[in-house]
């Protein structure tokens, strides 16, 4: 049997959250603290969709789901208003884990081919309300796509004897026996609809009540017992806690067998407290939870190592690291990119906030933005001339002056790395 999760939808009208399709209630003025609650709350993932019809309120909820994304450490799934790849593209780029084509729209069969042999068929689902359009088009919604929303309450016996693809229920039903019945089918990966998107829903909780019945809902699952760990003379278990995407070391902590067993089935990281002599979440009175991306045990098995996505920062000081005060040498790498980036951004900001007379940086902030948007273009232009030339030490030079004025356009304009580094690892 595998893990079933929790899978809570934010519908978009005119940048707002409403209640239903057919429902245009307002249910949440600030659609992406919507998508932060559910991921605060221990929802699994996040089915997003569009109910826009013009061009300006799909972009309007394109950029939602951008900030959503980056507030959220949670899968996304989003569709609507898509009616051509470049819709597709967008959603993807906006962070979608995969985004969502409306099978009952015209010529959807044909958009699905399109974009899944551009974009892989792991980066495409299909919407399905009805049982004829999945009979009808098996072959495609199996060739070409990867998971099946399925809106209605539908035979779901039946729907598994056609197609193997996972699927997602989204339905308006609060009946807890037959959301329970639909949990327990084999092929349903996933719920969603009224019941788990309701505001303060305690997705623990339900899980909770979910496992009596014997639907497993965890979203890990440990490869080994905490008594093959070797405990400390405290009986805990020292946790090296580093960021994921950074491997930068954020905190030491530790764990007994609740806090390990808690970690693993909620997804956030929880420790013992050795002063207070209980259990905590990092992050329940701060905001800043850090969830689990990996654990793994040393070679003597007495030391895990947890990678986790920080929300905020990991310091009870306002520091990002617990590991912020020098000692002996500097960690400071001259051949780490985002680190040299990050030095010449913050030498160009200190310009901007400190002016220096003299100085180049200044004089371009004093100038205004059509003058660094003009030695932007022609340093773009520099770079084209340079690489015609077989002397590859030009485009050295030239992609630097580049990246230099392209770093005081992002101060100009309030832009960091991390804002840069997040969009491209979305993309």
């Amino acid at each position: 049997m595998s893990y079933k999760r929790l899978i809570p939808c934010i519908f978009i009208n005119k940048g707002k959250a409403v209640k239903w399709f057919d429902n245009m209630e307002i249910v949440s003025d600030d659609v992406v603290a919507l998508a932060k609650e559910y991921n605060d709350h221990g929802a699994d993932e996040l089915l997003v969709f569009d109910l826009s019809n013009s061009d300006d309120d799909h972009d309007e909820s394109i950029d939602l789901m951008k900030k959503i994304n980056r507030v959220i450490q949670i899968p996304m799934v989003a569709g609507g208003n898509i009616r051509r790849q470049e819709d597709v593209k967008k959603i993807l780029y906006a962070g979608a884990k995969r985004a969502m084509l409306n099978f009952s729209k015209p010529d959807a069969g044909k958009l699905m081919e399109e974009v899944s042999k551009r974009f892989g068929k792991d980066k495409i689902a299909v919407s399905l309300n009805d049982f004829d359009a999945l009979f009808k088009q098996q072959h495609t919604i199996q060739n070409y796509s990867s998971e099946i929303i399925f809106m209605h309450r539908l035979d779901l016996d039946s729907v598994m004897n056609i197609t193997d693809i996972p699927c997602v229920v989204v339905t308006d039903t609060l009946e807890e026996p037959e959301l329970l019945k639909i949990l327990k089918c084999p092929g349903v990966k996933g719920l969603s609809g009224r019941y788990v998107s309701q505001k303060g829903m305690d997705f623990t909780a339900y899980k909770e009540t979910c496992a009596k019945e014997g639907i497993r809902m965890t979203s890990f699952e440990s490869k080994m017992d905490f008594s093959e760990f070797k405990l400390n003379s405290d009986g805990l278990l020292p946790v090296i806690v580093q960021h994921y995407k950074t491997s930068e070391v954020l905190m030491l902590a530790y764990m007994n067998q609740e806090a390990f067993e808690q970690t693993v089935k909620s997804g956030r990281m929880t420790y013992f407290s050795r002063s207070r002599q209980c259990l905590w979440t990092k992050g329940e009175t701060s905001g800043h939870f850090q969830y689990v991306k990996s654990l793994t045990i040393d070679c003597d098995k007495d030391t895990l190592l947890a990678k986790v996505d920080q929300v905020g920062v990991a310091c009870h000081t306002g520091n990002p690291t617990c590991f912020f005060q020098p000692v002996v040498g500097s960690d400071y790498d001259e051949t780490n990119p985002l680190q040299v980036f990050e030095s010449v951004y913050q030498t160009i900001q200190d310009r901007k906030i400190h002016p220096k007379e003299g100085s180049y940086t200044n004089y371009l902030f004093d100038k205004g933005i059509d003058k660094i948007l003009k030695k932007v273009g022609e340093e773009a232009t520099e770079i084209v001339i340079a690489a015609k030339n077989p002397n590859p030490e030009e485009i050295k030079y030239e992609i630097s002056d580049f990246l230099y004025h392209a770093m005081v356009l992002m101060v100009e304009r309030g832009v960091t790395w991390d804002d840069i580094v997040r969009e491209l690892a979305d993309r």
